[in-house]
């Protein structure tokens, strides 16, 4: 007597990853849609022949939103934006594979695997002078004021000039790298008058002014391993003369002269002559030309 015997398979086998635990590390320019977890380090293989339905999840607040799979049966990982090392370093995401779609009334059996995601801070930012204000809320871009300074016409400091709202500096703003700056001055001293130390920033003079204009002078930091990326800052120099005597007035008396019944801000005319206004002048030694 032949009795055939047909085995039902259960859904007795949960999914089994090929790694449950791994770590990758993603530069911080990585373009978006670019894969970053390869659908062949991910899959899920499940001994009852069930087909493997995926979900993906961020368990770091605030990093949601970056990582993505590809569909609910493909789990190759892709970035879906772009990435900000300021904004956060690091997220981690879990990874569920299921033999029964998510929301079934069957019973279903669930894997999880979970991936560590480092984001590597990369080069791409030009230096920032400071002090800088910050413009958007990312603190992405930050805006440096204009350097001011006052040097004495036809005097040669022998210290740094002093400068507000602080010397000359700026910085790499991708601070994990910290890249070497340089300073140079490309602009706005025709007359070679002034010097900036390539390393430091200070500011020293050449040689005297000897006019009393401003000098505007255009310098730049620059990164020594990436000579494009470089940021220009506006100095202005303003150039005074020496003030060791007092004002004075061409005259100790002035004499005018009113008429009774004058409206207010009349002229006042010099003594007994009206036709000539009164004017009341004084001069300074040290400003002979003002």
């Amino acid at each position: 007597l032949e009795i055939p015997v047909t085995i039902l398979n259960v859904n007795d086998n949960s999914p089994v990853f090929v790694q449950t635990n791994l770590t990758k590390v993603v530069p911080e320019d990585a373009k978006v849609n670019a894969t970053i977890v390869a659908r062949g380090n991910l899959s899920a293989s499940d001994a009852d022949l069930d087909i493997i339905f995926y979900e993906l999840t961020t368990i770091v607040p605030g990093t949601d939103g970056y990582f993505a799979i590809k569909g609910v049966n493909n789990p190759e990982i892709y970035l879906q934006k772009a990435l900000n090392y300021e904004k956060f370093n690091m997220t981690t995401l879990v990874l569920y594979a299921r033999d029964r779609p998510v929301g079934s009334t069957e019973m279903a059996n669930t894997a999880t695997a979970t991936i560590n995601i480092l984001i590597e801070q990369v080069d791409t930012r030009s230096p920032w002078f400071l002090p800088c204000t910050f413009i958007n809320t990312e603190k992405s871009i930050c805006i440096s004021s204009t350097y001011v300074g006052t040097v004495k016409i036809n005097e040669v400091p022998m210290e740094p000039l002093v400068l507000e709202p602080g010397p000359i500096y700026a910085i790499d703003p991708d601070y994990s790298l910290n890249e070497k700056i340089v300073y140079s001055i490309v602009g706005g001293d025709a007359d070679n008058i002034f010097s900036v130390h390539p390393d430091t920033g200070n500011l020293t003079m050449n040689k005297a002014a000897t006019s009393l204009d401003s000098y505007m002078l255009q310098v730049m930091a620059t990164q020594v391993n990436n000579i494009q990326k470089y940021s220009i800052a506006t100095v202005q120099i303003k150039v005074t003369a020496e003030n060791y005597k007092p004002p004075y007035f061409h005259s100790r008396i002035y004499n005018g002269t009113v008429f009774v019944g004058l409206a207010p801000r009349s002229i006042v005319f010099q003594d007994y002559d009206s036709l000539r206004p009164l004017m009341i002048t004084a001069a300074d030694d040290d400003f002979p030309n003002v």
